[in-house]
């Protein structure tokens, strides 16, 4: 279950559809652990910033500032500007909770003797493999500026969130590292 979620937009008049417009103030969501778009009514007197982050569920006894989850969103439906909030929140989803993401990189095996998951990253190939692999048996990696200095891979963390872009949006792939299906 989804705790909290990042704004990608909010529609103060509601969604189009088929059917006109549901006039309910609707914000367009990424769930923060599981990775999912959400449908989320809340109050028209609310006012929601792309990038900000906001509770779905009671926190310390104070009720969230939304009324309720409607559902879970496909990349389809999202809107042109809830697609173009997508890359940095997914970039302050991965710094935020870095040490998951790191654990990827620390225990990622292969997945039959010529294919490895770590290849499964935009732009990482046999070689890179081979390099992160080899420096994870000497100490395992502390943070995504350790893999930097010592794999001389710019941006791991960008990495991860091209991947998890790709598995938000569809790609056909049967692996999925970071998004439930």
């Amino acid at each position: 279950m989804e705790t909290y979620a990042i704004v990608l937009d909010h529609l103060p008049t509601g969604r189009a559809t088929d059917r006109g417009f549901h006039r309910e103030p609707v914000v367009i969501g990424l769930g923060v652990s599981e990775l999912k778009f959400l449908e989320i009514v809340v109050p028209p007197s609310g006012r929601f910033v792309p990038g900000s982050r906001i509770p779905l569920v009671p926190i310390e006894g104070k009720s969230p500032p939304i009324d309720h989850v409607r559902r879970r969103l496909s990349a389809g439906e999202l809107t042109s500007a809830a697609r173009t909030e997508l890359g940095p929140a997914l970039g302050s989803i991965v710094r935020e909770d870095g040490a998951r993401y790191l654990r990827f990189f620390n225990e990622a095996g292969a997945v039959s003797r010529r294919f490895h998951l770590l290849e499964l990253l935009p732009g990482v190939g046999k070689k890179t493999m081979q390099a992160i692999v080899d420096e994870r048996r000497r100490r395992p990696f502390a943070s995504f500026a350790d893999i930097e200095s010592r794999v001389h891979l710019k941006s791991p963390e960008k990495l991860v969130v091209a991947r998890i872009e790709q598995e938000l949006t569809g790609v056909d792939d049967k692996y999925r590292l970071f998004v439930a299906a």
